[in-house]
């Protein structure tokens, strides 16, 4: 509802500068005034165009909401300060919107669905098939999967994938710890696999770390993975089938845990199809061939094929025919490619632009049916068709920038701006934990640490924290507040609430922190129903349930039929109309979150309401109100707060428990 009517005033203002003044704006921007006493919308084009027009913005200002004269779903435009335009919504038109909001939010209709793209490919969580899934993990995993369901809202075709590196330094770690350390082949593995004792990835966390400290013991023993890792990227051999074991066994396992966050994949692109399809053959072509690549004769970098790093300006020496000692170096002297020249490869095949194709298979099914496949050498030959997209998201840490920019530096290079400008690095900071949450997990913290604001995690030291312990100790934590409160439900029941409760809080906690900021995990913080969190957001939405309940209605009928909207009206309803505009408010946050990549305005905007609600819910008695217009009124304002909750809640991959 507010979108819908901010593109019309802003729509409507456009033509009046056009046919006034000869004055396009590309941009008008709109604001919100402080309070809606002031109005909905705030304008402030009039000192923009100041210099222009050799006017005061506050002459500007009066010229043109005289000449705006009535616009639809307006009530009246004010002209305050020394230039701004405060708009004053028609309430009850308004909320007469709000009251027939469609469920796609309106992003189907021209203007609001063009500001995505097409088709968008969004590639997350890309855990090493190592060893299980971390804490650190879940926050990439997390934000990729919302921003996901963000872009869907919006009316996108959203291809989900899950980058599998099965041949990379971390799996060939393990492969030396199960050959080396316990001189296992691969039926042994096999047999460890199928057993039942303990979980495997479990099993190859601690190994993983045992690994690292035999490299710390005796740096020869780095010799052994230099070897392990060349036959693992060679392939057809013993230790390449015991890598594919493991990782192939370690991907099914996080596969599980995420399903517990309700987070879903399309596909799983594996880097041991990029080497053995030869991707980076053609990729190295069309470099070489457009001058993105030069072999290097001479400096530090002599007998390798680089290219300018990203943001850099041609070395002094090099413009007087020297080497450029600072550029990426994408091919090694020894003829082996380099991390950044496989993933411009991978990349230009995402763009539909590399020639080459991966096979497909069916590799693992959602309990709801849906397939996820993964990449082969030959595959079946029916299968979805993935890549080709106008728009990529890869949601790494802020530790891969420079890596990523040289990705994009290339494919510009390449003579593909439109793409290089639809190439988007989703960075976001690490996840530790505070010192109280590492003792609760039953770690142990030195007195140094304890002082301590966090606590880093380390998988190679070990010290880090299970994805699937953290989300059981977290379920365990919120069924003993729900066992106390509902004692009369069954077992698997209480269960089932508490497992909402606990994913909605994790998912909420992961969220609510803008994505550059360092997180310090807190389990009292995550699952408190007091505050900034999931289950005081879920609490608001269950508390407007028991009003329906107990008033005999569904939240349908209460927003059906004839209602009295001029309760709305006046200032003593200025508190009631805010609730209302926040709860029509969705289609611009989820807006926000895209053009920002930032989800975390979800989550604030979901306290907000949540907030108000609760505001609301204590200052009016709904079910004994005595004036039955009035009544309906208030169930109205509890069903739109209600419907936006869920459907904001929804959009962050948060269910909503029955009771809490």
């Amino acid at each position: 509802m507010y979108l819908e009517l901010q593109q019309q005033l802003v729509q409507q203002v456009r033509e009046l500068l056009k046919t006034h003044y000869d004055v396009e704006l590309p941009r008008i921007v709109v604001d919100q005034p402080p309070s809606v006493a002031l109005g909905e919308y705030a304008l402030t084009f009039s000192f923009e165009l100041a210099k222009k027009l050799r006017k005061p913005p506050r002459k500007i200002a009066e010229e043109v909401v005289t000449a705006l004269g009535q616009v639809p779903g307006f009530q009246k435009f004010e002209v305050a300060g020394a230039g701004y335009i405060n708009a004053r919504l028609d309430r009850q038109s308004a909320a007469r919107l709000l009251l027939q909001e469609r469920p796609d939010f309106g992003f189907k209709d021209p203007g609001i669905k063009d500001a995505v793209p097409a088709k968008v490919l969004v590639e997350h969580t890309s855990i090493n098939p190592n060893k299980a899934v971390h804490i650190g993990h879940l926050r990439n995993a997390i934000l990729g999967d919302t921003f996901v369901r963000l872009l869907r809202t919006a009316g996108a075709h959203v291809d989900v994938q899950n980058y599998i590196d099965n041949t990379g330094v971390q799996v060939a770690d393990v492969v030396v710890g199960f050959i080396y350390l316990e001189k296992k082949d691969k039926n042994d593995i096999e047999a460890l696999i199928s057993s039942s004792a303990q979980r495997f990835d479990f099993y190859c966390w601690d190994l993983y770390a045992r690994v690292s400290q035999w490299y710390e013991q005796d740096k020869a023993n780095l010799k052994v993975r230099l070897q392990t890792l060349h036959d693992i990227e060679q392939g057809a051999n013993q230790v390449a089938d015991i890598a594919e074991v493991i990782s192939t066994a370690i991907l099914r396992r996080h596969l599980e845990t995420t399903q517990r966050l309700n987070i879903q994949y399309d596909f799983l692109p594996r880097e041991s199809e990029i080497l053995h399809l030869h991707f980076w053959d053609l990729a190295f072509e069309q470099m070489k061939q457009k001058g993105v690549l030069y072999f290097e004769t001479e400096g530090k970098n002599k007998g390798c094929w680089v290219m300018r790093r990203a943001g850099s300006k041609p070395a002094v020496a090099q413009e007087q025919g020297g080497p450029d000692d600072d550029a990426k170096v994408i091919v090694r002297s020894n003829g082996t490619v380099t991390y950044v020249g496989k993933d411009i490869a991978y990349h230009l095949w995402k763009f539909g632009l590399l020639g080459r194709d991966f096979g497909y298979k069916r590799f693992y099914t959602y309990p709801d049916g849906k397939q996820v496949w993964i990449s082969a050498e030959a595959g079946e030959p029916e299968h979805p068709h993935f890549g080709g997209v106008n728009a990529i998201y890869n949601v790494i840490d802020s530790r891969q920038t420079d890596p990523q920019s040289n990705v994009i530096e290339a494919i510009r290079g390449l003579s593909y701006s439109e793409q290089a400008e639809n190439y988007h690095h989703f960075s976001y900071e690490m996840v530790a934990l505070t010192p109280g949450c590492a003792l609760e997990l039953g770690y142990e913290v030195s007195e140094e640490d304890r002082k301590r604001s966090y606590i880093e995690v380390s998988g190679r030291k070990g010290f880090g924290v299970k994805a699937d312990d953290l989300i059981d100790a977290l379920i365990a934590a919120a069924q003993k507040e729900v066992d106390t409160r509902h004692p009369e439900m069954g077992q698997d029941e209480r269960k089932n609430i508490a497992s909402q409760i606990a994913i909605g809080a994790l998912r909420y906690f992961m969220l609510k922190f803008t994505k550059n900021s360092v997180i310090a995990f807190d389990f009292k913080e995550a699952l408190a129903f007091e505050g900034e969190t999931g289950p005081y957001a879920q609490y608001a939405v269950v508390r407007a349930a028991n009003i329906f309940r107990k008033a005999g209605i569904t939240p349908e009928q209460a927003i059906a039929g004839d209602i009295d909207l001029s309760f709305l009206e006046g200032q003593d309803a200025d508190e009631i109309w805010q609730l209302w505009l926040t709860a029509g408010q969705t289609t611009t946050i989820v807006q926000q979150c895209i053009a920002t990549t930032e989800p975390a305005y979800a989550a604030k905007h979901v306290f907000q309401l949540a907030q108000q609600f609760n505001n609301f819910y204590h200052k009016h008695h709904i079910l004994t109100e005595s004036d039955e217009a009035r009544k309906r009124f208030l169930l109205a304002t509890a069903a739109i707060v209600s419907r936006s909750l869920v459907q904001c809640l929804g959009m962050m991959g948060i269910s909503v428990p029955p009771v809490m």
